[in-house]
């Protein structure tokens, strides 16, 4: 027979779960005053937190701060309009008075009325949700993130590596860390599948700290290098998963899309790629970028655009210097909602264009990448050398990006014009030149944490001119600089 007293002392249901959120907010209320001592003695952990959510979001976004605690990570990625939500309105008073020019307001993130917190239509750039360890329903809680997130909103998820549960323990038993209640333990895999259920898509996972206190040498070793290399990075102490909404597909007739054909000496191809270029949205045009030829190719694509009136065909002059700046060329003079680069040897089949579209605008990614490397090659379409070097930068680039590429260099790409604007600023930025620009766009895309997708093409031989990519020994010394400053800058850069 139960007990009748101790069956009355029993909470079941909703009521359980809002006196967790209440013993929790009890609990920040109390420790509220000494928040920043437990900060400041644990100012090496913070920093190195803060190098890579400053690695991760742009400066001068929008921000929002969930389970912002005193406002310290929120001011530290220099926001040009930020917002912090707390649940404790003893921290959030502090946060204010710390950061007066930001925004802070008191609110559960997992109930209904998280959403009040926000001006009808209120969006931001990146949310920033700082501890999910003792948010009671997770699950709704990502929900009431959707309505605040756009196509290129990314969330980033941070949270404690469960294998360092009793080190952690231990840390807040000995004063070392702040105590804390009842801990969610939530495992990277439980984070992925949470955010899919909410309507999200987990992109990669950054994971730092390997020595959360500072020992002269020791912890630069670990945790600027060791923390970075594959299986050790496994047992850091704090994981950021980084995380997009799934986006509606858009309407093709509601788009634009620019080609962008960077050719030098591909006279022999011009009225072809015109034929062959089938109607890919509402508006296709169509940028042919002469790089200075010398057999007529500019002349060509003049003849071309009084043969086909009914197409949208414009001529950009290239600087002459490489693929990559003519290629930047025809994206600048682009007006299109997507861009798209089409190789002007054709040796990548343009009726096969609609796939890359297909995907974009279906949402699935926002960096379609063609891969010449997964239908047959046809003898003479590219030497053994380019093969095995293909073949290399795929695995040297799949690690560098968190993302599978299987072929770096097919000139077919698709991105929106909008990532290219943010792209654009990192040109030049990786340390060596990029001749054929296709390493910039890949980690530029990278570092705004964009899907990629890998999209088969079939890849053919050419017909008219000769290839450019000669000289297979100094351009693959091109691409191992390339793949060193990327891994300088992608995986040491935080």
């Amino acid at each position: 027979m139960t007990n009748p007293e101790t069956s009355s002392e029993l909470i079941w249901g909703l009521v359980a779960l809002e006196q967790r959120r209440q013993r929790t907010r009890d609990h920040l209320a109390k420790i509220a005053p000494r928040r920043e001592g437990w900060i400041t003695n644990n100012k090496y952990y913070y920093e190195l937190l803060v190098r890579l959510l400053r690695f991760l979001v742009e400066p001068q976004k929008r921000v929002l701060s969930v389970r912002c605690d005193t406002g310290n990570l929120l001011a530290a990625v220099r926001p040009s309009d930020g917002k912090g939500i707390d649940i404790c309105a003893e921290m959030v008073e502090i946060a204010q008075q710390r950061n007066p020019s930001l925004n802070f307001a008191v609110a559960f993130p997992d109930k209904e009325e998280f959403g009040q917190s926000f001006r009808p239509g209120e969006k931001f750039d990146y949310i920033l949700f700082n501890d999910i360890g003792d948010t009671v329903d997770v699950l709704q809680a990502f929900r009431n993130l959707k309505p605040l997130c756009q196509r290129h909103t990314r969330v980033l998820v941070t949270t404690y590596n469960h294998l360092w549960e009793p080190l952690v323990t231990f840390a807040e038993w000995t004063g070392m860390k702040v105590p804390r209640t009842e801990q969610n333990w939530l495992s990277t895999a439980d984070i992925r599948n949470l955010l899919k259920l909410a309507g999200f898509e987990a992109l990669e996972t950054h994971r730092i700290v390997l020595l959360p206190k500072y020992l002269p040498l020791l912890s630069g070793f670990l945790n600027h290098f060791c923390a970075r290399l594959p299986f050790l990075s496994k047992l850091c102490m704090t994981q950021v998963v980084v995380a997009r909404v799934v986006p509606p597909a858009v309407a093709l007739d509601d788009l634009t899309v620019s080609v962008v054909i960077p050719c030098k000496n591909e006279k022999g191809n011009v009225e072809d790629a015109v034929r062959r270029i089938p109607p890919l949205a509402g508006r296709t045009e169509i940028i042919f970028c002469d790089d200075q030829s010398t057999d007529g190719t500019a002349a060509e694509v003049r003849r071309v655009q009084s043969c086909y009136p009914e197409k949208d065909i414009r001529l950009e002059q290239g600087p002459g210097v490489c693929k990559s700046r003519n290629v930047w060329t025809g994206f600048d003079a682009a007006k299109g909602d997507v861009l798209m680069i089409l190789d002007a040897d054709l040796t990548t089949i343009p009726e096969e264009l609609p796939y890359f579209i297909d995907v974009i605008i279906s949402g699935q990614a926002e960096f379609v990448n063609g891969s010449r490397l997964v239908y047959p090659v046809p003898k003479g379409a590219m030497n053994g050398a380019n093969m095995l070097g293909n073949k290399f930068f795929s695995v040297a680039f799949t690690y560098l990006l968190g993302q599978r590429v299987k072929d770096t260099l097919c000139g077919t790409k698709v991105l929106w014009r909008s990532d290219w604007e943010r792209i654009r600023p990192m040109l030049g930025s990786w340390g060596t030149e990029d001749r054929w620009g296709d390493y910039e766009l890949l980690f530029g895309a990278a570092k705004l944490n964009l899907k990629i997708l890998d999209l088969p093409v079939h890849y053919q031989e050419r017909i008219y001119g000769s290839t450019k990519m000669t000289k297979v020994f100094r351009n693959g010394l091109v691409m191992l600089r390339m793949c060193w400053h990327g891994f300088l800058k992608l995986k040491l850069g935080y």
